[in-house]
């Protein structure tokens, strides 16, 4: 029966032979210049912009928004809603959380500027799909 001891042990030279025959292996990558470096691979790069994907996106992007907007600007119980987070606010103020009530004021204000991104980008989708439909879906070139 093996120890503990004997375990770790065996443990850790299959660990330090693993890394010996690693180190080996990559330090013999290079470019065979004798600098022991080796350029990366040269990446792809894009073709197009993408249209016939993000046309294909458009109602998923679109209905995500809605849903998003909606949510922001729903009622108290509404969980993610402006209007939850700022009664939270109220309610740590009111117990005199300063922390928490400040915290949760600095998410309140973030969550504040999501709208008007949120609806910019809305608006900028709505071209996007009008475009997309009037170019057979970015097919075309």
């Amino acid at each position: 029966m093996r120890t503990a001891k004997k375990t770790a042990a065996l443990a850790l030279t299959a660990v330090a032979a693993l890394l010996a025959t690693t180190g080996a292996a990559s330090a013999d990558t290079g470019t065979g210049t004798g600098t022991g470096t080796s350029t990366p691979a040269p990446k792809a790069t894009p073709t197009g912009d993408g249209a016939q994907a993000l046309c294909k996106r458009v109602p998923k992007i679109d209905k995500r928004l809605e849903r998003i907007l909606s949510r922001l600007d729903g009622d108290v119980t509404e969980r993610g809603s402006i209007a939850r987070l700022q009664k939270r606010a109220e309610n740590a103020k009111k117990a005199g959380h300063t922390e928490i009530e400040t915290y949760l004021n600095d998410k309140l204000t973030f969550r504040r500027t999501l709208v008007p991104t949120l609806e910019k980008r809305q608006k900028d989708l709505a071209a996007v799909k009008t475009w997309c439909e009037a170019n057979a879906g970015g097919s075309e070139k």
